[in-house]
């Protein structure tokens, strides 16, 4: 399939992120929408969330990044998560780097969505080209009526759900003991243990990797990245 004939859908956000310019500028239709899943839809069932490696850590902390991928495996067959920046600046991002490849763990194995990583908009911009040559086999609509997620509680229990040993019903126990993820996060590990199917060791474990302290690494040259 030539560039000129791939069609892709673009949320109207991601205008900022000069990716629909790269890609426009060699030959793919683009059409920018807003959209209420997802940022790219680059086949009838594959949708693309674009994060950068800032914007993922925030998502993991503030709930949208499970509600997210739930509503992405809800509505779409095949959901990608790309995950656009340099790797070697988690540590400068969060004093708890294991927080974050829990999340990363929970999204590959328990929602069976990969996450790709690349390092520039422009790397990004060619993924996104390999991914559309792939639609001629694909049927059906690119659109589809979605409606926006505004479920607060939802999005808390999925951050609470990110902590080592917690499922739902233990989130939902610990959201209702302690009023918010903000309290709970800073809960001790006495006030932990207190709740229902807690357990000593599992309120230790979550203690330990909420207070666990990690030295920023020096941050590693950029190298310079040709354009698409």
């Amino acid at each position: 399939m030539k560039i000129n004939d791939l069609r892709m859908i673009i949320d109207e956000r991601e205008k900022k992120s000069g990716i629909p310019d790269l890609l426009r500028a060699v030959g793919v239709n683009i059409e920018l929408k807003n959209l209420a899943v997802g940022d790219y839809i680059v086949a009838p069932e594959t949708i693309v969330e674009r994060k950068s490696i800032q914007d993922f850590i925030s998502s993991v902390f503030d709930g949208r990044l499970f509600d997210q991928c739930n509503r992405l495996k809800e509505h779409f067959e095949h959901p990608v998560i790309l995950m656009e920046g340099n790797v070697d600046q988690i540590e400068d991002l969060t004093e708890n780097p294991l927080v974050f490849y829990g999340a990363i763990s929970s999204v590959v194995l328990d929602f069976k969505i990969p996450i790709i990583p690349t390092p520039s908009a422009s790397h990004t911009a060619k993924l996104l080209i390999a991914m559309c040559t792939r639609q001629e086999n694909k049927k059906g609509p690119f659109l589809k009526k979605i409606k926006k997620s505004d479920d607060l509680q939802k999005q808390q229990l999925s951050v609470l759900c990110s902590l080592p040993g917690v499922g739902e019903k233990l989130a939902t126990r610990m959201l209702e003991r302690f009023g918010s993820p903000t309290n709970t996060l800073k809960a001790s590990h006495t006030e932990l243990s207190k709740i229902k199917g807690m357990g000593e060791l599992r309120a230790q474990k979550i203690r330990k990797m909420l207070d666990a302290e990690n030295k920023p690494k020096k941050k590693a040259d950029q190298k310079t990245l040709h354009d698409i």
